[in-house]
């Protein structure tokens, strides 16, 4: 008998797929399977319509993408797979999902470091990891993630529970630069540091600084927009206007970014279209817009900001590759639990 998830995953699959078969037949059309929110795409998708005559057909889903797809098939009517969290795309490419695909205007707009060296995955936007502090009294100035776990921060330090994907995804970017034993001496450190036990969301930091709780937070660059637009009440808006921000580096390095991302799928019935799609979503014009529909930045350089991100100031991106990051998370998860962060 099969597992319950398994088996809903199978039905979806078959459902999806007769759903899709009836429509593609008399237009052009590219089915895209995604885990954002459909409001953060349906503008790139409309957009694309509008340009191309491609109809867009989307379905959003929550969890088991890769699971989903690769129980379809070869007769899966997936084009397109979009999500977020690079470890998320590396899944898909390890289920066998993908297929790899290169053009000059996929390969000119994102940076190397930003897609898959074969061709299986770009990234569409980065939300960076950076440190909130009072705005009242700001301190920092050329601040580094090393300096998280300076003693002179003891019990001043707010953060989300270590084993959070954006927490993971930063202690393995510590490892590709500085290799497992000094990111768990860092881990212990800034264990040390906290003002509070991990826990929380990022915005809940900037609540906290407020609130005089602790100093510094380790936040995402698209909260503080989100913050600060309102979108999330008066309270949040207080929250976001209370802090500064700082664009931390590693020594050497830049700062850490997480990315959405979207690959084309293994067995596309309408590949030529899947790759219109991708390279229509990294067009200057389109890069602005998908970014601004979650606060992020654009991988396209020199595409349009928000205005609220813009206003965070410079972004300089680390330069080692995001796979190498999404290959240390399984490392970086170990030390996480191995000196107890979350205890």
């Amino acid at each position: 008998m099969l597992k319950p998830i398994l088996l809903r995953t199978v039905l979806a699959a078959s459902v999806s797929a007769i759903a899709f078969s009836a429509s593609s037949s008399a237009e052009e059309v590219v089915n895209v399977y995604t885990t954002r929110e459909p409001a953060l795409a349906a503008p790139l998708f409309e957009a694309f319509t509008k340009e191309t005559g491609i109809k867009v057909n989307s379905v959003f889903v929550k969890d088991g993408l890769a699971e989903r797809v690769k129980a379809e098939g070869a007769a899966s009517p997936a084009d397109v797979l979009i999500t977020v969290d690079v470890g998320n795309l590396l899944d898909v490419v390890d289920a066998g999902v993908t297929q790899p695909v290169t053009t000059p205007a996929l390969t000119a707009a994102v940076p190397a470091n930003l897609r898959d060296p074969q061709g299986n995955w770009y990234a569409l936007s980065m939300r960076a990891r950076l440190v909130y502090e009072t705005k009242e009294e700001p301190k920092l100035v050329n601040f580094h993630y090393e300096d998280l776990a300076d003693p002179k921060w003891k019990g001043k330090i707010c953060i989300r529970s270590g084993q959070h994907p954006y927490n993971v995804a930063l202690t393995a970017a510590y490892i590709v630069h500085h290799g497992e034993e000094k990111t768990e001496a860092w881990l212990k450190g800034l264990k040390a540091n906290l003002a509070r036990k991990a826990t929380g969301g990022d915005r809940e930091g900037a609540r906290d600084i407020l609130g005089g709780i602790c100093d510094l937070a380790v936040g995402n660059s698209y909260y503080v927009a989100l913050m600060r637009s309102g979108k999330g009440g008066a309270d949040q808006k207080k929250w976001g206007d209370a802090i500064t921000v700082v664009m931390p580096t590693f020594e050497g390095g830049g700062t850490h970014v997480n990315v959405s991302g979207a690959a084309v799928a293994k067995n596309s019935p309408n590949k030529a279209n899947a790759v219109k799609l991708l390279e229509f979503a990294v067009s200057p014009q389109m890069q602005a817009l998908y970014a601004k529909q979650n606060y992020e930045y654009p991988v396209r350089q020199g595409a349009e900001l928000d205005p609220l991100i813009a206003d965070l100031g410079p972004l300089k991106v680390d330069p080692i590759s995001l796979v190498e990051i999404a290959k240390a998370r399984k490392k970086a998860s170990e030390l996480i639990d191995k000196v107890g962060f979350d205890g």
